[in-house]
């Protein structure tokens, strides 16, 4: 099973998809535990000094931790065989960790984002899934020339099969499953 990931701040959009791309799941996730900031960096601690902010980011961070574990296990259970890979948009390597830079732009609009990121990566590595890494600029038009005359029923078919929601989101998590799966 394939699981491709379009995040937001604090949730996800989560479709699991066989080897031959046929949707077997798919589900929002929560990524950060309730009542916790779900956007530390660019909204939630805007007004705090460093000192109060990393402490929170250290919070928001466990939290999300955890929630991502719990909501990964939970598919997996669900799913009528082993999970093989996660897929998730590709963030900037070099992307920095050092507070007072992330607190300035460019990165403050990317921060939480990218800390979401690194959590699912932590996650599915955890679980020796191999994770597969995209640009959800350009994800759905790759996966459509790998599927060749396959791409609309492959990509917008789940729709008409499953029945909303079948958004924007859930064609891009899907791409990148077929990605992963080649």
């Amino acid at each position: 099973m394939h699981i491709g990931i379009a995040h937001h701040f604090g949730w996800a959009v989560a479709v699991t998809a066989s080897a031959a791309h046929e949707v077997v799941d798919r589900r929002r996730i929560e990524l950060v535990e309730p009542g916790i900031p779900v956007a530390p960096v660019h909204h939630d601690g805007a007004d705090l000094d460093d000192t109060a902010l990393a402490d929170m980011l250290v919070t928001v961070g466990a939290s999300a931790a955890r929630a991502t574990a719990a909501e990964l296990d939970a598919l997996a259970a669900d799913l009528p065989g082993p999970v093989v890979s996660l897929s998730l948009r590709a963030w900037p390597s070099g992307f920095p960790t050092d507070l007072a830079v992330v607190r300035r732009a460019p990165y403050e609009g990317r921060a939480d984002s990218v800390m979401y990121l690194r959590v699912l990566d932590d996650v599915a590595r955890a679980r020796s899934w191999a994770v597969h890494l995209f640009d959800a600029k350009d994800v759905e038009a790759r996966a459509s020339g790998l599927l060749g005359d396959r791409a609309r029923e492959v990509l917008h078919g789940p729709r008409a099969r499953l029945g909303p929601p079948w958004t924007k989101d859930h064609r891009i998590a899907l791409a990148a499953t077929v990605l992963a799966a080649g």
